[in-house]
């Protein structure tokens, strides 16, 4: 644990990790470290949201990210709406401030919202009385995926070698330009002292990135993961891409997929991780997404319960209470 003080945390909503700092950053790390032994007990269950109601309003598909904020909030006894856009009143044509007019109207706690466009979480924050929390918004922030991928480092650190953070290096490989969760991990991780690389196709890197993110570029896949400690690939998303990015999906893994010959170049004991959904022979080769000693993939999954859990309670509660606790509530 990064132990950080649970007073740490103060914010009424969560729309990126840009502009976090650690005591912040080690306060939800600590609160999910303590309170996923929830999620191995014979009931899954505790008190201590009671009362408190949890809206996840997604605009966009998602496996992961919605099952596991509707598990957090249920396994905290809160009561959790699901709304997806192809189901609600959106597809007949409300827009998001109407939309978010008739939420205020139902005073919930807690929104968690994806959306396509960027800044769509930050729009709800200036206009609803509840907390806001981005669960991925266009182009700009994946701020939870981000922070079940620290608590998911932060587990292996001593297989690294390392006590925490500072001086690690992750390599970020892919589609960077279109990836939020590539730029929420270069914010938290440059804060946390760690050294980033991004990799990937020149057509799929932001510009001035660099400059933007405090971080090396590397265009050869082989660069970037050599001696890292860490090696995140990134899922190609080709339903962002109206134009031709690269050549076709097999010239991409060849020259950007991790493959066992890659992986080689890392530190011995790096880790592989991958946001998902998985393409299997495009971003990463099944011997390296199913090697148990080197991937820690489903591991995220499970994390990621974990760190929504703690998320929500501290937008819930705005307690301060010993994140040691909170799981005996």
């Amino acid at each position: 644990m990064m132990n950080a003080d649970n007073n740490a945390w103060s914010r009424k909503h969560l729309l990126g990790m840009d502009g976090l700092n650690r005591e912040e950053i080690g306060a939800i790390l600590d609160t999910a470290s303590a309170i996923r032994e929830v999620n191995h007990r014979p009931i899954k269950k505790v008190p201590i949201l009671k009362g408190k109601t949890v809206i996840n309003l997604f605009y966009e598909n998602s496996t992961r990210t919605r099952t596991s904020f509707e598990l957090a909030g249920k396994r905290m006894s809160a009561d959790v709406v699901n709304i997806s856009a192809s189901s609600s009143s959106v597809s007949k044509g409300e827009t998001l401030l109407d939309t978010m007019a008739n939420l205020q109207a139902m005073n919930p706690d807690v929104v968690v919202l994806r959306h396509p466009n960027s800044g769509a979480p930050h729009f709800l924050a200036r206009h609803l009385d509840a907390g806001i929390i981005n669960a991925g918004d266009g182009q700009h922030e994946h701020p939870t995926q981000c922070l079940l991928d620290l608590l998911t480092m932060q587990d292996h650190l001593g297989k690294m070698g390392r006590d925490n953070f500072e001086g690690m290096t992750v390599a970020i490989c892919g589609d960077v330009l279109h990836s939020r969760v590539a730029r929420s991990n270069a914010f938290a991780l440059r804060t946390l002292g760690a050294k980033v690389r991004f990799s990937g196709p020149p057509t799929l890197m932001p510009s001035r990135a660099e400059e933007v993110f405090d971080v090396t570029v590397h265009h050869r896949m082989e660069e970037a993961v050599e001696g890292a400690d860490v090696v995140m690939m990134l899922r190609l998303q080709q339903e962002r891409m109206a134009a031709a990015y690269l050549p076709s999906v097999r010239e991409y893994f060849r020259y950007w997929g991790l493959t066992r010959q890659r992986l080689e170049l890392t530190r011995p004991h790096a880790v592989v991780m991958h946001p998902g959904p998985i393409n299997r022979g495009v971003e990463i080769a099944t011997d390296v997404a199913d090697n148990p000693n080197r991937s820690v993939i489903l591991e995220q999954v499970t994390n990621g319960l974990a760190v929504r859990m703690a998320v929500l309670y501290h937008l819930c509660t705005g307690a301060a209470r010993s994140a040691s606790n909170i799981a005996g509530e």
